[in-house]
């Protein structure tokens, strides 16, 4: 392997990881404050989705990513009155939001858009590409860093402020205590529910960022769940990071890492299975963790 094709997997691995990252970041919030989040598939996917609608009837890339935010905190809103105010079944809830949204952009796609399966145009602008300037001519570095976005970047600069605010400010000791410890922290006057339902959307507005970055990052076009799976990768990444943002940002490149591989051996190893190493590193990783978890409980 020279250093050409490995700047090039890492690039790809960084590229890959922001969506993932960010739905991550979406699921350790809730899990802090004890809400078990199963629908990042479909807020990922409605993010996708929204982002290309708007990106082709406005023109503005920055308009594109607010609506994907936007509506994927919508679709989150769902979750925290169903799931969080009204105690209904998490993974009813979860899975039921995960189908509506599947059904309901295949729907809007040919309804709003004239198409089936997926959509493309010339129209469409792609997410804006970061060049840094003195960086972009050092040999390694610069093709390592070559073509990433403003949300590559913001993925783990969010990552840093989220653990900042969890672990060093007193707000975010009181969000941690929410889900330790529900009905103790509601004794000492923390406003759980709320608290509770403002995390749901914040997980929501996250996922819709990694939707908005899936469909105008390193593609521009918007197909019939183009999620594919990521929603629950995600959840397998914080599971693994044990919900702290730091720990996230590396089980999340472990992810991207993964597609990244099973995209460069696409022209080695037939796609079908190329395309199924991203999800038995998931399997395998929360095995192994899983099974060290055990073995800590019972020494």
């Amino acid at each position: 392997m020279n250093l050409n094709l490995l700047a090039v997997i890492i690039n790809s691995t960084i590229r890959s990881t922001t969506p993932v990252l960010l739905a991550a970041l979406g699921s350790a919030i809730c899990s802090q404050v004890g809400v078990f989040n199963i629908a990042l598939e479909g807020q990922i996917l409605i993010g996708s989705f929204v982002a290309i609608v708007a990106n082709y009837y406005t023109g503005n890339v920055y308009m594109a990513v607010l609506c994907g935010v936007a509506s994927g905190a919508a679709v989150a809103s769902l979750v925290s009155i169903l799931q969080v105010k009204y105690k209904a079944a998490d993974m009813v809830i979860g899975t039921s939001v995960n189908l509506l949204v599947s059904g309901l952009t295949s729907v809007l796609l040919y309804t709003i858009l004239g198409v089936k399966g997926s959509f493309s145009s010339p129209q469409l602008k792609a997410l804006p590409k970061l060049n840094i300037p003195v960086i972009k001519d050092i040999p390694f570095l610069g093709r390592v860093l070559e073509q990433l976005t403003f949300i590559d970047y913001l993925s783990y600069i969010l990552a840093i402020f989220m653990f900042i605010y969890l672990y060093r400010t007193v707000q975010g000791f009181h969000v941690q205590s929410i889900g330790k410890n529900e009905e103790a922290a509601g004794s000492l006057g923390i406003k759980t529910l709320k608290t509770q339902m403002i995390a749901v959307l914040v997980s929501g507005a996250l996922c819709g960022l990694g939707g908005a970055v899936l469909s105008m990052g390193q593609v521009t076009l918007f197909s019939e769940n183009m999620s594919s799976g990521r929603g629950y990768i995600a959840m397998a990444s914080a599971s693994m990071g044990q919900n702290q943002p730091v720990f996230i940002i590396a089980s999340s490149l472990f992810f991207g890492f993964c597609q990244a591989i099973g995209v460069s051996l696409q022209n080695v190893i037939p796609s079908q299975l190329t395309l199924t190493i991203p999800y038995i590193a998931t399997v395998t990783a929360l095995s192994i963790f899983g099974s060290k978890k055990i073995r800590k409980k019972q020494r």
